[in-house]
């Protein structure tokens, strides 16, 4: 199993969690549930491959749609639907967390394998981490996280920035993704908790 597609079982099995719970916090039916879960953790994946030319991960394997299946039908046997306000819980904010960091880590490989510049790199990192949860906030009539809170686009740019440089001097390794990954989590938990903002106009 390469880097890549770790990071991309980590991303989609943490935002197909997260997608079940806001989908439960917003009172969504069965039908409602999975399409969150499915738009959640496999729609960032969907654009990252599009824009760089490639056939959708999804489309010709069988792995990411098990993935989802089976995570919402374990939420349901573990009667997570029963709990109330999820959505604030620190679970859903580390599932969330650990979802953004591990997309982006893919957006910024997929974009090193099809050759992209820096600035490329950046935005698939974004656009991966991202593409699902507001594709899905739009969907169910939710202000999109990105919009109200800076530091999670942030948190995606900036791991972008960081496997920019590390490709650059050739440190691309299981290791020195795994710690880009515990600092994009931590980081993003800190934000969140200390209530961190980039300056408004």
């Amino acid at each position: 199993m390469t880097t890549l597609e770790l990071a991309d079982i980590i991303g989609i099995i943490s935002f197909a969690l997260s997608g079940f719970l806001i989908a439960i916090h917003y009172k969504l039916d069965i039908l409602g549930v999975f399409i969150s879960a499915f738009l959640t953790a496999l729609g960032g994946g969907v654009i990252r491959d599009a824009i760089a030319g490639r056939t959708p991960y999804i489309f010709n394997h069988d792995l990411p749609i098990i993935l989802v299946v089976a995570t919402v039908l374990i939420a349901l046997v573990f009667k997570l639907h029963k709990i109330s306000n999820l959505e604030g819980k620190t679970a859903f904010i580390l599932l969330d967390a650990i979802g953004l960091s591990s997309f982006a880590i893919t957006g910024s490989l997929v974009a090193i394998e099809s050759e992209f510049n820096f600035l490329g790199i950046v935005i698939l990192a974004f656009l991966t981490a991202v593409g699902g949860g507001t594709t899905r906030d739009i969907l169910i009539n939710k202000i999109p996280f990105i919009l109200v809170s800076e530091f999670y686009a942030t948190v995606a740019m900036s791991i972008g920035v960081i496997i920019y440089i590390l490709n650059a001097y050739n440190q691309i390794s299981l290791f020195n993704l795994t710690i880009v990954f515990v600092a994009g989590t931590v980081f993003r938990l800190l934000a969140f908790y200390r209530k961190w903002n980039l300056p408004k106009l």
